[in-house]
């Protein structure tokens, strides 16, 4: 059976993705992503999101730690996480086909009040894991993306597919993760308002006791559980989105490495250039250059 529904949704992602690539799709929610080959480690935003591969492979790369999903195991992301990902499974025969649905906060806050109990106090969990696709979760999937086929149905039909995803994935043996983040007061649920203001204000001088008080937390505890949650400290965190916001505005709007520093909250560009280096191995301008070249190659 589960066979048969990726081979669904594999023909409805082929069917709305014609090249190699990530796109937005016109079903609220839903980014398609296909890839003809494998590839580097690329640093990205991994925002709360289910991902699901109907063919191929990719794995994400955390702070040293490596989750892998493909047909057989869906990745579940719960706080916006700066991640390296990479293609590891993918061919112009057998391209890797994959299907990222964003999670809503107020959805999932909606679904406990409405039916679910609410979850017990606890540790803090990782807010990324992989785990078996439950055949359930996958029949709706399939049924979300093939949507496509069928404009008229997406404004009526759509909210009630993905209401049904993210039950689904609450249900699900990952669920905890999802629930924690959307319930008032649990731990994971105040590193998810840490996590949201540090993306809002990277580029702000951070003040690590005061963000711990802004969610009620003492300094102690608020590092302890901001790592079991993303796997860096605080600082990391910011360093990290420092450096993939520099890269993102030096490739897409063609500014220079010093003035990319300066916007993203450096005041010394050598400090900057050390750091790049450091998390993607080359200078900035030998990083931006080579990945122009190899988004526009020669022929």
């Amino acid at each position: 059976m589960a066979s048969v529904e990726l081979a669904k949704l594999a023909a409805a992602i082929e069917r709305h993705t014609t090249a190699d690539g990530a796109f937005d799709m016109a079903v609220p929610g839903l980014l398609l992503f296909r890839a003809s080959a494998p590839s580097d480690h690329n640093a990205d935003v991994y925002e709360p999101s289910l991902c699901v591969v109907a063919q191929g492979a990719k794995e994400v790369l955390l702070a040293g730690e490596t989750y892998r999903y493909d047909p057989a195991h869906s990745l579940l992301v719960s706080v916006n996480l700066p991640v390296a990902s990479r293609v590891v499974e993918a061919s112009p025969g057998r391209p890797c086909l994959v299907a990222r649905i964003s999670l809503d906060p107020a959805m999932v806050g909606e679904i406990l009040a409405d039916d679910m109990a609410t979850p017990r106090p606890g540790p803090s969990v990782r807010g990324i894991a992989a785990s078996p696709v439950e055949p359930l979760l996958l029949d709706a999937v399939t049924r979300f993306v093939s949507l496509l086929d069928r404009p008229r149905d997406i404004g009526p039909l759509a909210p009630l597919a993905l209401r049904e995803i993210t039950y689904r994935v609450l249900d699900g043996p990952q669920g905890m993760r999802l629930r924690q983040i959307a319930s008032a007061g649990a731990l994971a649920q105040r590193i998810a308002r840490a996590i949201r203001w540090l993306n809002d204000h990277f580029a702000d001088a951070l003040r690590v006791d005061a963000l711990a008080k802004h969610v009620g937390l003492s300094p102690s505890a608020f590092h302890l559980h901001f790592k079991g949650v993303t796997a860096l400290s605080p600082l990391q965190y910011q360093k990290r989105r420092r450096l993939q916001e520099a890269r993102r505005l030096m490739l897409g709007e063609g500014i220079d490495a010093a003035e990319a520093a300066f916007r993203v909250g450096y005041e010394s560009p050598s400090q900057f250039g050390r750091e790049y280096r450091r998390m993607f191995g080359t200078s900035p301008r030998r990083d931006v250059t080579g990945l122009k070249i190899e988004a526009h190659p020669t022929t």
